[in-house]
């Protein structure tokens, strides 16, 4: 990445008490009420900061389960808010558009339990309601919980993804059986709309079936931006084809440089520019008065998140129950096909491995994000470095306290960032779409 090039930023949330983070909830900055979290203000209030610090977007991760793959039972996971409870965050996009004109709005909503009819009906009207600022993060379900919660058995990966591709297809014709000048709303006449201008699709696939057309007239972006999260080569197909936008967490930059350098690769293979699929890597600063101080406020958060809740909530993300490991083996030489999938978090900077505990320690405390952390100055010195090694686009931030963390980016960092002309200093479009491809 060019050392002038702009760097995006988005911030990661939850409609829930923990983000990333398990010690959000009872971190001493977290001033809550029993529920805070639960109520629309304290993200309309997160809406309006990220806004003010011109962030891309704010983007919602979404789980439809309360797990119990560690130990075999929901204790863990309630007893930690091991991201449990977690309230649905699409109803929340509206009540943060009422309150900001640019920001973008993501959510996650799975493929899995749904047809895409509904689907597309849904995010073409967020589409609407936030005037072309909807992002939906696509993503496959790959719990064994979450499956059973909707009656069905966990599907592997392959055909998962197969399904997701053609899901996706149904959507953007969908989407698309609206011309953009199909309402006409001419009173004199009384037409509403011109019926030459809306197309049934007659769609029969693998999977799914639609008829069309759909009763959302063309959305401004037609149809959310593509967000997605995937890492493994299905998901990394699928995210070259279809994604405006990729969230990845890679603890160390040249694993990120390789990742995204492969996903530019499959763009560019499917005929996209690749400039259309923008990395944002999870990052979690900690900002101290000195660096000092910085590490301090980096121990105090650490030492709140207890053991268990990061073995409870990395065996959630494997969907694997790690308390059938010794802890003190070391992650990376386990062979177990559901532990690959994380693997690049396994391993400390000299490229020596964690043990089972030290990788569920770090998970709980950040999900395998690095920190970096230091003043507003060496934070943004370490942003820097990462990105330009790892020639990606930008952060998706995730805080450790809240309100408190994203307050201080906001105030702290961007100016920093703008200062060094490495952020832009307005926006330039309106749409989720235009901010993700914004280069001034």
């Amino acid at each position: 990445m060019a050392s002038n090039s702009k760097i995006h930023l988005a911030q990661f949330l939850i409609h829930g008490p923990t983000y990333h983070s398990h010690a959000m909830w009872r971190h001493p900055r977290t001033e809550w009420g029993p529920d805070t979290w639960a109520r629309p203000e304290l993200y309309q209030h997160i809406a309006k900061v990220c806004e003010r610090g011109l962030f891309d977007m704010v983007f919602f991760a979404d789980l439809n389960y309360i797990s119990d793959t560690y130990t075999g039972t929901l204790d863990p996971a309630l007893r930690h808010a091991v991201q449990a409870p977690e309230h649905d965050p699409i109803p929340l996009l509206s009540f943060m558009a009422a309150v900001t004109e640019k920001i973008g709005l993501a959510a996650t909503f799975s493929t899995s339990h749904h047809h895409p009819f509904y689907v597309s009906r849904l995010w073409a009207s967020i589409d609407h309601l936030t005037r072309g600022r909807a992002g939906w993060n696509v993503v496959t379900s790959l719990n064994h919980n979450q499956a059973a919660n909707y009656g069905q058995e966990r599907e592997d990966s392959d055909l998962r993804y197969e399904k997701a591709h053609e899901f996706i297809e149904v959507c953007q014709e969908l989407w698309n059986s609206w011309d953009e000048d199909a309402v006409v709303m001419d009173q004199e006449s009384g037409v509403f709309v011109d019926p030459t201008k809306v197309h049934r699709i007659e769609f029969e696939g693998n999977f799914y079936k639609s008829r069309g057309p759909l009763n959302v007239v063309r959305s401004p972006q037609s149809g959310p931006a593509i967000l997605q999260a995937g890492t493994s080569p299905k998901g990394k197909d699928f995210a070259a084809l279809h994604a405006d936008a990729i969230f990845a967490i890679q603890p160390l930059a040249a694993d990120a440089a390789q990742l995204r350098t492969d996903i530019r690769t499959r763009a560019a293979d499917s005929g996209r520019d690749p400039d259309h699929c923008k990395l944002l890597f999870g990052a979690q600063p900690i900002i101290g008065e000195s660096d000092s101080h910085a590490v301090e406020l980096q121990e105090e958060h650490n030492s709140l998140v207890p053991l268990e809740a990061g073995l409870a909530i990395l065996s959630a993300h494997l969907d694997f129950d790690l308390s059938t490991l010794d802890p003190n083996e070391l992650m990376g030489d386990r062979t177990e096909p559901e532990l690959q999938r994380m693997r690049t978090r396994y391993f400390n900077p000299d490229g020596s491995s964690m043990t089972v505990a030290e990788v569920a320690q770090k998970h709980g405390q950040s999900v395998g994000i690095p920190q970096f952390v230091g003043t507003a100055t060496t934070v943004t010195d370490q942003m820097e470095a990462f990105v330009d090694e790892a020639g990606g686009d930008g952060f998706m931030l995730s805080p450790i306290s809240c309100p408190g963390a994203i307050e201080d980016f906001v105030e702290l960092i961007v100016p920093e960032l703008q200062r060094r002309g490495r952020y832009r200093t307005e926006y330039t479009g309106s749409t989720q779409r235009d901010h993700l491809r914004q280069t001034d």
